[in-house]
């Protein structure tokens, strides 16, 4: 729980804080931007909320924090908050919200389909949203990028008794489904999975619709206005990740969806092919 007395001093005067447990992990300033800001190795309030939309919003950010960094003296929206995960993105891709240290604050999604809904990646196994999965239907699968990002993988198998797929080259012991190879496999008529190894030997990416997971792969970095990705950050091998990204442009998507980093969404798959040949001549250069 945040503590008043540990507050950064730039935080704005008012009801929300942040205090000097933030590990800056980007959750708070990407969902509530208007709330919230990236001070460099830690978030801030930059501006308190003026009305019930930004409350109930920065109010999220707090709950969906991954280490309890972010207080409020007014409880009000707290409950309400607790219960709006998970949170629409689209018609049926929905942000997991209650992010884990376990993944350093990594964005799990919610896929909600007739056939069966899936989890990207694992958030916090939090009650208040696994009653609100059960009350979506449950969770029939739970793929995992990578490594770094399975958090509380195993209580979800626990809860919903779901398939946990993820690919051998990062493979933890005790799954269901391990594939292998860097051939994309099809989980389902509307789900691909394409391997991307580079960032972690097992990297993978999700295609739904024109939806791509990405994982710790691929991001909107807002700073230089274009796709990224992190050689600083990459465990396995910087030259797959390259290859690995031009791969994906064998593929129709208009939406980016990261565990890390920011989501961008493109006019059409088309613009977002130009989008990733941009990012890649960038990182090649760089």
């Amino acid at each position: 729980m945040a503590r008043r007395t540990e507050a950064y001093p730039n935080n704005a005067p008012g009801p929300f804080f942040v205090d000097r447990t933030c590990i800056d992990c980007g959750t708070c300033y990407q969902f509530a931007p208007d709330t919230f800001a990236d001070g460099g190795a830690h978030a801030y309030v930059h501006t308190q909320p003026m009305d019930e939309a930004r409350g109930l919003r920065a109010a999220m950010a707090l709950v969906a924090c991954p280490v309890g960094s972010i207080g409020s003296d007014e409880k009000g929206h707290l409950q309400a908050a607790a219960r709006a995960f998970p949170h629409p993105l689209t018609e049926d891709v929905y942000f997991s919200g209650y992010t884990s240290e376990k993944s350093y604050g990594a964005w799990s999604y919610f896929i909600r389909r007739p056939r069966g809904n899936v989890l990207m990646d694992s958030p916090r196994a939090a009650e208040p949203l696994m009653k609100n999965l059960e009350a979506l239907g449950g969770v029939s699968m739970l793929v995992l990028s990578h490594q770094d990002d399975v958090a509380d993988h195993a209580a979800f198998r626990q809860r919903f008794g779901c398939e946990r797929v993820m690919h051998r080259g990062d493979g933890l012991t005790g799954l269901e489904r391990l594939v292998d190879g860097d051939e994309p496999i099809a989980l389902d008529e509307d789900l691909l999975l394409i391997p991307t190894p580079g960032h972690t030997a097992g990297s993978v990416c999700l295609l739904y619709r024109d939806c791509l997971f990405t994982g710790d792969h691929l991001w909107w970095n807002p700073e230089k206005r274009r796709l990224s990705a992190s050689r600083t950050y990459n465990w396995h091998s910087w030259e797959q990740q390259l290859a690995s990204l031009e791969k994906l442009l064998a593929y129709d998507f208009s939406r980016v969806l990261p565990g890390h980093g920011y989501l961008h969404k493109a006019q059409s798959p088309e613009a977002m092919r130009a989008d990733l040949e941009r990012a890649i001549r960038a990182l090649r250069a760089s």
